[in-house]
């Protein structure tokens, strides 16, 4: 019920930013309110849909779920809500406490790169510590405290490549290396769940067939899924900000002109 309750209100705040922003005639891209909603709905699917049930069985489900929730839902949630809409998505009554709070300056510090990569890492990797991660299967509760965690981690990671209190966002090319060096520590996770040649977390799956798998082919599913997201990830954050990079080059170099121009003509 509370994740219903969350998804809802969520997209409720969102329509809400859209009708105030429409009523002051501003437009929001189509691309960027499409982004919004498929990142809402891969949260519905991960939390909501059968995975749920079966990542109580299998490694794999379970792994699918972080996914989806944090590795992709968080970056299409932030593009969702890049300006203006982050400046409306709460109300006023909400924003300006929040904005004024100790809270913010928290925020602004952990998502500087340098500090929200050894925070991705310390969530990734000790969240998949046994203790941990068997306790999050066991218990609802905490099991939503990983949730949480990780898209929050994915926020910070993300934030700082996609800047959504710009409007336009800036080509720069360290964003690429941001984003490869935040994808490698999750792929070599990974890889350690295909290398390892026994099966873990037998406290919650056991070391026998799960759902008619065998346990350490679950296991190697759940790495192999987990390094292939990387992996395609990787490729995108190469190819998108190399270009939004070239994009920025173009800007300058015709502002140059103008300004040049306009030297000339006094």
């Amino acid at each position: 019920m509370a994740i219903l309750i969350w998804l809802i209100v969520a997209e409720g705040l969102y329509v809400r930013a859209l009708r105030v922003l429409g009523g002051r005639g501003v437009r929001v891209p189509r691309l960027q309110v499409a982004c919004w909603h498929l990142g809402l709905g891969l949260q519905a699917v991960a939390l909501l849909s059968p995975l749920g049930s079966l990542a109580d069985d299998l490694l794999s489900a379970h792994m699918a779920e972080h996914l989806l929730l944090a590795d992709l839902g968080a970056p299409l949630l932030l593009a969702g809500l890049r300006n203006p809409v982050l400046g409306f998505f709460l109300p006023r009554e909400l924003l300006v406490p929040l904005a004024r709070s100790r809270l913010r300056r928290a925020f602004r510090m952990l998502r500087r790169p340098l500090v929200a990569l050894p925070v991705y890492a310390l969530s990734l990797y000790g969240w998949h510590l046994s203790f941990a991660f068997e306790g999050a299967v066991r218990n609802e509760l905490v099991h939503t405290a990983q949730h949480a965690s990780f898209i929050f981690a994915g926020i910070l990671v993300w934030w700082s490549a996609l800047e959504p209190k710009r409007r336009r966002l800036r080509g720069e090319l360290w964003k690429i290396a941001h984003i490869i060096g935040a994808r490698m520590i999750g792929m070599f996770l990974g890889m350690g769940f295909v290398l390892i040649r026994e099966p873990v977390y037998t406290g919650v799956y056991g070391s026998g067939e799960r759902r008619g798998i065998d346990a350490l082919a679950d296991q190697q599913t759940a790495g192999a899924m987990m390094v292939a997201l990387d992996i395609l990830i990787m490729v995108f954050a190469l190819a998108f900000f190399f270009w939004h990079a070239a994009q920025q080059h173009d800007r300058d170099e015709a502002a140059e002109r103008a300004r040049a121009g306009a030297r000339a003509a006094t």
